[in-house]
């Protein structure tokens, strides 16, 4: 057996699972959003479900997920339930956010999705005080922040960074640097592209791997989770990848001009589901039919959970002030 495989065989099932639900869920929301059935803004994870997958993959019920406006991949892969996530984009009562948040506002804290936030780098800053909390509860929890290259330009990211590292907190920063902030890219905003090399220089533990190679990504996120859990501080992981679509919507915005259609389409052959299933089956973990099977039963379940948000009921308005603070 390939020797990266010897990691854990079903953990590597599992992440393909994720992977293929994210996929999927999000290729649905993308002909949802074309049909306007739905009314609020989505920023599709498609090409990127390798991050969010192998980072959650060890991560406990328990654990902290903060999350960014492209937030369905973070929340499903942390084990949110796609009737709820699906219900919460059509704005549904029966949604994880009871039909208030929409796309950009998911929580579900029976999972430990303690929130995702549109704003560019809002959600550090709060991962980082469920970090200290945990760490003065001392429960052995661990707190996790994606975020995207993009919020790298914030001075909250560098402010939180190193708060976490002077007090040691158990806290994982995720960096899915696509290379772009919305239409811009990032050799325009940073004289350093490099995330990973901006942050040494805050003596904390980083690394920077392949966001679409789920190995790397597992492995180097195993050793900073139990940095974390063992008081020994913060990590920073970045992972390189791309997302096929645009910033927001169904589009590839080839037409815009801040990208090439040669550029997707190399990312688009570099596709980390592909890239899994070819490696679990190559090395007989699962066969060709048991993969076609799997994506059937996911496709099905994704299929039930637009009819279940279809369903659903619409919140009452009356209760539209329930929730908020004055």
């Amino acid at each position: 057996m390939n020797e990266k495989l010897n990691l854990k065989e079903s953990t590597f099932i599992s992440i393909l699972k994720s992977m293929i639900r994210i996929r999927f869920f999000e290729e649905n929301v993308a002909e949802i959003a074309k049909r306007q059935e739905i009314q609020c803004p989505v920023h599709l994870y498609i090409g990127q479900e390798a991050i969010a997958s192998s980072i959650c993959a060890d991560l406990r019920n328990s654990d902290y997920v903060y999350s960014t406006h492209r937030s369905h991949g973070h929340y499903l892969a942390k084990g949110g339930d796609v009737n709820k996530i699906m219900a919460e984009i059509y704005c549904r009562e029966e949604g994880c956010s009871r039909g208030r948040g929409g796309s950009m506002h998911v929580i579900d804290r029976n999972v430990g999705f303690m929130l995702s936030s549109p704003i560019v780098g809002g959600s550090i800053s709060i991962a980082v005080g469920s970090a200290l909390a945990a760490k003065m509860k001392n429960k052995g929890q661990v707190s996790v922040a994606f975020f995207g290259d993009g919020a790298t330009d914030e001075g909250v990211f560098y402010e939180s960074l190193n708060f976490a590292i002077v007090n040691k907190l158990p806290m994982i920063f995720v960096c899915e640097n696509n290379s772009f902030s919305t239409h811009l890219p990032d050799f325009l905003r940073q004289s350093n592209t490099s995330v990973s090399e901006r942050v040494k220089g805050f003596n904390i533990n980083v690394d920077k791997v392949d966001g679409n190679n789920p190995f790397e990504i597992y492995k180097s996120v195993g050793k900073m989770i139990e940095k974390a859990r063992n008081n020994e501080g913060p990590s920073l992981i970045e992972c390189t990848t791309y997302r096929w679509l645009s910033h927001v919507g169904y589009w590839q915005d080839l037409d815009i001009g801040y990208r090439k259609k040669v550029d997707v389409e190399q990312w688009m052959n570099r596709c980390p589901i592909k890239f899994l299933a070819n490696e679990l089956i190559q090395n007989e973990v699962i066969t060709q039919d048991e993969f076609i099977k799997l994506e059937e039963e996911i496709k099905n379940q994704i299929n039930n959970a637009v009819i279940f948000a279809k369903n659903s009921s619409s919140p009452d308005p009356i209760f539209i002030m329930e929730g908020l603070y004055n």
